[in-house]
């Protein structure tokens, strides 16, 4: 059965205690012929449990009591006169009473009054009944008092959840092994790829590849070591041309198009670190050029003319491990 809001407000209030007398026996009747509305009660009892282990006793102040009694009007109202039936008073004969030892000059020490002859009739107890300020039809303030009432207790019914949520949620996040099983978050699993770089040059390993042109004897010597990939070019046999610049090539099968290695310096020696980017099949099998190109290099990052010196490199010094190259 599909239940208001004011029914399920009413449920809550119900297990906070937070409603009055006559809002409590509305509920206990409603859960008395509605077992489904008593299983609501009880699931919010179930919800709210917790917040009685969380409320400590707290002795009010005296100055409460007075405010309730003046509020119901004992403390400065006027008590009304007594006023007795018109009906005749009912007889009560009182039980006969026990003999008591009397002081002689105090009388009785537990009987102040003269004490009644048995057989007097006695007027029953006439209740005064309670005076209360009327100002008006307070009806609209009871109604919208239990409205705020309601609302009070929904409010402190979510605070309560919000709390609970909020304490679950650090625990997962600081402390999940803390929490049961069903909402323990589960452990997170990250791949983490690790990419081998290619394999170096075999330590100690030096290289030296001898650029000459179709007339022969070498022109430029260019020497690598296979640790650092870094080459050192050796201007011997070469001239240069006024207003251009030899610039050094690396091309291989294995790339698209040539790859320029810089300008050759006007100096004897010119060394560069621009091979660590290779693997060491493309330096080992590549064939390096020189071409010349006007001054300061290629304009467009290819070879404008064709190779005037070639040369592929050969193993000097071999290995530690006496290996061949890779």
């Amino acid at each position: 059965m599909a239940y208001s809001e004011d029914h399920i407000a009413l449920a809550a209030e119900y297990a906070l205690g937070t409603l009055d007398a006559d809002e409590r026996t509305q509920v206990e009747t409603m859960m008395a012929v509605d077992s489904e509305f008593a299983a609501l009660v009880q699931a919010w009892e179930f919800r709210l449990g917790p917040l009685n282990q969380m409320v400590g006793l707290v002795e009010p102040r005296p100055v409460v009591w007075e405010n309730i009694k003046a509020a119901i009007g004992h403390a400065t109202a006027p008590q009304a006169p007594l006023a007795l039936s018109e009906t005749p008073a009912a007889t009560v004969t009182p039980p006969p009473p026990t003999p008591i030892a009397d002081d002689v000059e105090f009388g009785s020490a537990f009987d102040p009054e003269p004490s009644q002859q048995p057989g007097i009739q006695q007027p029953a107890e006439v209740r005064r009944p309670s005076v209360r300020p009327r100002f008006g039809d307070d009806s609209n303030v009871v109604a919208l008092t239990s409205r705020v009432k309601r609302w009070r207790g929904i409010a402190s019914a979510a605070t309560a959840i919000a709390a609970g949520l909020l304490v679950t949620l650090g625990l997962q996040i600081y402390r999940p092994d803390a929490l049961p099983n069903a909402i323990r978050p589960k452990p997170r699993i990250q791949t983490v790829e690790v990419k081998t770089p290619a394999p170096a040059f075999t330590p100690s390993a030096q290289y030296v590849a001898l650029l000459q042109g179709q007339n022969g004897g070498p022109a430029f010597i260019m020497t690598i070591d296979g640790a650092t990939k870094n080459f050192t070019v050796r201007k011997v046999g070469a001239a240069s041309e006024p207003g251009k610049s030899f610039e050094l090539w690396l091309i291989s099968d294995k790339l698209p198009q040539p790859r320029s290695l810089g300008v050759i310096g006007a100096d004897d020696f010119t060394a560069r670190p621009v091979l660590s980017g290779y693997d060491p099949d493309v330096i080992n099998g590549a064939t390096y050029a020189v071409t010349v190109e006007q001054a300061g290099g290629s304009p467009n990052g290819q070879p404008t003319s064709a190779p005037i010196f070639t040369g592929k490199l050969i193993e000097t010094v071999p290995p530690a491990s006496a290996s061949a190259p890779r």
